[in-house]
């Protein structure tokens, strides 16, 4: 008679934990974390974030410049979701057009907010 399935490893006592050394002090902190996380959140809110600075917009950079950024943006978007949809059917297709008209709205929006900025524009 075929057995369908292997057998199970032999050994029972396998080593599954990958670090050779264990760091006392990230392992504190780690705890000290996950302790504050579930028993005292008021901690973990208060504690300062520190975006990361490897995608910086700069600070000078006028609202036009960065409107028009991201219509195009947005624009690309919706062409990508538009794309994908085609490719899909039934309820991710119906699911991929919701997003490809989210992203349309969001494009209409910050279009009205860059003609308000410069109203010469308006057509």
């Amino acid at each position: 008679m075929f057995k369908a399935t292997p057998n199970p490893p032999e050994s029972e006592t396998e080593d599954t934990f990958t670090y050779t050394t264990l760091d006392s002090k990230k392992l504190k902190e780690a705890a000290e974390r996950a302790l504050n996380h579930y028993l005292n959140p008021a901690v973990v809110k208060d504690t300062p974030r520190k975006p990361s600075t490897i995608f910086t917009i700069l600070p000078k950079i006028d609202t036009e410049t960065l409107l028009a950024n991201a219509c195009e943006s947005l624009a690309s978007a919706s062409v990508m979701a538009s794309d994908f949809a085609a490719l899909l059917e039934g309820p991710q297709r119906n699911t991929m057009l919701a997003l490809q008209q989210v992203i349309m709205l969001s494009e209409l929006a910050v279009n009205r907010a860059l003609d308000n900025i410069d109203p010469s524009k308006q057509a």
